[in-house]
């Protein structure tokens, strides 16, 4: 019987790049107002899981099974899965000169919800949105991040996030790059904000930003799978011992 609570689940996904296999198998299955935290170290295919998930072209996926709110996410197209309720907030994100910050999330949301958008509430619950982030209202009329420092640019990614409430939200790497205030900006924002019904996924080499974010789920990716899963405490154990430990307990396993 299906989870009525399910609002993503990913079964023995493959994905390659360039004819070269990434992901190797992942499974991965949140709930209504999940968090989950992926982690690993460079190269094991955390964020090519993200951007296969959220219908990047050139990552090919050969074989496996996504559906999001019972829709099947493989038969729909970047832009479809964005509307569908799909978000990714990128590592890095891009600079979208000539585009202010306020038409982009105004356009964002027309597509998303039509024509019924009450935008005097836009405009109330964005000003809300900008001062939880500590974001200045004069970035409202700059170009999406163009001139914007590391740190303005994730705040950014979170706005978006927040304004479009989607169902599912994938964050790649968010805390890279950040001092330590703003990375509680940003983890205040994510907790504050979240979509309650929705679910997150959290992809990040470090705990640091699961000091301030608790994870219902963390997952430990190694060489395109998912060896580990445990609860908040697996990435204090992960930060103790190091990802070369686990490395070596895995390969054991396997007789390698």
């Amino acid at each position: 019987m299906a989870n009525k609570n399910r609002i993503l689940s990913v079964n023995d996904l493959h994905v390659e790049v360039e004819g070269k296999e990434i992901v190797k198998g992942v499974s991965l299955q949140i709930n209504s107002g999940e968090k989950h935290a992926i982690m690993g170290k460079n190269g094991s295919g955390k964020s090519s899981l993200a951007y296969a998930l959220s219908g990047h072209p050139n990552y090919k996926i050969t074989s496996g099974t996504v559906e999001m709110g019972g829709q099947d996410l493989l038969e729909m197209d970047a832009t479809e899965r964005s509307l569908a309720g799909l978000f990714l907030g990128f590592q890095y994100p891009m600079t979208i000169p000539g585009v202010t910050v306020v038409n982009f999330l105004r356009a964002a949301l027309r597509a998303r919800n039509g024509n019924g958008i009450d935008m005097k509430n836009f405009r109330k619950v964005f000003k809300e949105k900008m001062k939880l982030l500590k974001i200045d209202n004069s970035f409202a009329t700059r170009y999406i991040n163009d001139g914007f420092s590391g740190g303005e640019k994730k705040r950014l990614e979170i706005l978006q996030m927040v304004m479009l409430q989607p169902k599912v939200a994938i964050l790649d790497e968010t805390d890279s790059g950040l001092d330590i205030d703003a990375l509680k900006i940003v983890a205040n924002g994510i907790v504050d904000s979240a979509p309650k019904d929705g679910g997150v996924i959290l992809v990040t080499h470090y705990q640091r930003l699961l000091d301030y974010i608790k994870p219902d789920k963390v997952h430990i990716m190694l060489d395109g799978r998912i060896v580990k899963t445990g609860g908040p405490e697996l990435a204090l154990e992960l930060e103790a011992e190091g990802y070369n430990k686990l490395e070596a307990k895995e390969s054991q396993k396997v007789g390698v």
